[in-house]
């Protein structure tokens, strides 16, 4: 194993140029879930040139690539991101996630015969929304694996990422125009009714569990002024923090919607462009073999309080669910902006941030590595294998 653990060090340490390179420049592509072409193509380019056998449009998603390299009995997916956020560009890091994930599968293809392993790196699009790992996984790409991981930017430390289920959902409101001034009365405002709908949701609001979360933009409240809107519409976000108290939260959300239908004598109709995020189920012996692997390439300790916390949504929490998995946060100096603020966006391309690339990269290796060494963590990882059709 000692060789090994060199080798994938020699290999990061020997590609942190590029590397570092291929996040800023996804950094600089910022494409949004589902249209990361060219970002993708960076991904997919860097680990065929590695002796990667790539594959694009994987799962019926243009943008979804899965790259495999060795032949070993022992499968492990290293998940990449690379989709940025509406107006503030990648102030999630995606561009950080793509880059350690490439790193960490060119060195691991330098040891996977050796180590009996195939590794395989899985460009995955649309986390922010869309859901594309539920999306390849249903589909059969994450068929044959044992495990999977991948490493997510923050302003913390941590080998965790406790974080909340989710549905995303959009929201149309169907009315009747007319002219505001001289024939209201011949008007069914749309409008209206999305407003009534966020006066019932701030009501509901003291009626929900402490980790229940509801919020969402309007994105259409009409054309102008002075005509009554007969259409009105909404992007909204419904969290808790199960699948199983989702269930119960996203029926009382949607009756509020129903309510502003029912109050303006409009029709209201619901559309979910995803799948439901799950919770995130880390498996506790991988986060052990992290801990022991990020502290020996030089990570700061895991953050206390902050972490702790319930969080974000991913689609990599239904990956957990499948299969074991763990998701890493790297702390990066971010001079107290948090994700999704512009201000974390610019932090993406900080010094602190290619060092999270190479950290990153290194330390899933290196937990690879250590995880295919020990026996007793390889047999529990051998015994079941994924398949969506099991």
């Amino acid at each position: 194993m000692t060789d090994a653990i060199e080798r994938v060090g020699a290999v990061v340490d020997g590609r942190r140029d590029d590397l570092i390179a291929l996040s800023h420049a996804i950094h600089g592509d910022a494409e949004l879930g589902f249209e990361e072409h060219t970002s993708s193509g960076r991904v997919a380019e860097a680990l065929a040139a590695g002796g990667f056998d790539v594959q694009h449009g994987v799962a019926g998603l243009d943008t979804a690539i899965s790259a495999t390299a060795g032949s070993g009995s022992l499968t492990i997916g290293i998940c990449a991101e690379y989709d940025a956020l509406p107006g503030i560009g990648h102030a999630c890091g995606h561009n950080i996630i793509a880059a350690a994930a490439v790193g960490a599968g060119l060195a691991l293809a330098e040891v996977a015969d050796e180590l009996d392993v195939t590794v395989r790196v899985l460009g995955t699009p649309a986390e922010e929304g869309g859901g594309g790992k539920v999306l390849m996984m249903d589909a059969g790409a994450f068929d044959g694996l044992h495990a999977a991981m991948m490493v997510h930017p923050a302003p913390y430390e941590s080998p965790t990422i406790p974080c909340l289920a989710v549905q995303h959902f959009d929201v149309h409101y169907h009315g009747v125009s007319a002219h505001a001034s001289a024939f209201p009365q011949l008007g069914r405002n749309a409008a209206d009714a999305l407003t009534v709908a966020q006066v019932a949701i701030g009501l509901l609001r003291q009626h929900i569990g402490p980790t229940d979360r509801i919020h969402g933009i309007v994105t259409d409240g009409g054309d102008a002024p002075n005509v009554v809107p007969h259409r009105t519409a909404g992007k909204w976000y419904a969290r808790a923090a199960s699948l199983t108290e989702l269930a119960q939260l996203y029926p009382r959300v949607q009756a509020c919607f129903e309510a502003g239908a029912l109050a303006t004598g409009t029709e209201v109709s619901f559309e979910e462009p995803g799948p439901a995020y799950s919770e995130f189920r880390p498996d506790e012996e991988l986060v052990e073999v992290w801990l022991r692997e990020a502290a020996s390439v030089g990570r700061p300790p895991p953050a206390q309080g902050p972490a702790e916390r319930l969080t974000g949504s991913t689609d990599m929490a239904n990956v957990s669910l499948a299969m074991p998995a763990i998701h890493p946060m790297l702390a990066i100096e971010s001079d107290g902006a948090v994700n999704h603020q512009p201000e974390f966006a610019a932090a993406c391309i900080t010094a602190s941030a290619d060092r999270a690339v190479r950290d990153g990269a290194l330390a899933m290796a290196r937990t690879v590595v250590a995880a295919a060494s020990t026996e007793p963590v390889r047999d529990r990882l051998l015994a079941e294998t994924f398949h969506a059709d099991a």
